[in-house]
């Protein structure tokens, strides 16, 4: 089976309330720069910018 050498998991944090609501991979090697895209919020109930947090393993 083959590896994910170049694939992380990161997890996306809502701006507004501060909680993590989503786990995404990212290739680090075509995608250098931090992640942030406009998603739902469950806590929130509407549409906020998340961000990119730590790397989780």
């Amino acid at each position: 089976m083959a590896k994910k050498g170049s694939r992380m998991l990161i997890g996306l944090m809502c701006e507004a309330c501060k909680s993590i609501n989503y786990v995404v991979e990212k290739n680090k090697i075509n995608t250098t720069t931090s992640l942030k895209l406009k998603k739902y919020c469950r806590k929130c109930k509407k549409h906020t910018s998340h961000k990119e947090t730590k790397k989780l393993d």
